[in-house]
């Protein structure tokens, strides 16, 4: 797992090979990650957009953006955490994600960028 704080948010990472998703004679690898998401201020938030970037290991560079997560806007009061599962597929046996949620203080009003750790996706097999 790998945990970052920026901005008074925590982001914690695992990631999961998914392997009856996954097809490597066709260059497809399916990985999940469960993301933790928790408030270290002493003010509310709301999350309202995700900015990934995806890197593989040919060197292929995506990015994905769009509002909230996994369909939500999830709001959290200081110290509570929010916990949700996602996916990516890549076209090679490993690579990597990383970005930034751009929340809300519900107090002021004001929007800033929380940033979502480096975290890799490694099919087992190529640890080998």
């Amino acid at each position: 797992m790998v945990s970052k704080i920026s901005e008074g948010i925590e982001v914690s990472v695992e990631t999961f090979y998914q392997p009856d998703y996954s097809n490597p004679v066709t260059n497809e690898f399916m990985f999940a990650y469960r993301i933790h998401i928790e408030n270290h201020n002493s003010f509310p938030v709301k999350l309202h957009r995700r900015h990934w970037y995806i890197v593989e290991a040919s060197g292929t560079k995506r990015e994905v953006e769009g509002e909230g997560v996994v369909g939500v806007q999830p709001q959290l009061q200081p110290n509570e955490r929010y916990q949700y599962v996602s996916g990516c597929n890549l076209r090679t046996e490993m690579g990597k994600m990383y970005g930034t949620y751009t929340l809300e203080n519900l107090h002021t009003k004001e929007l800033f960028e929380a940033k979502i750790p480096v975290f890799e996706m490694i099919a087992p097999f190529k640890n080998n």
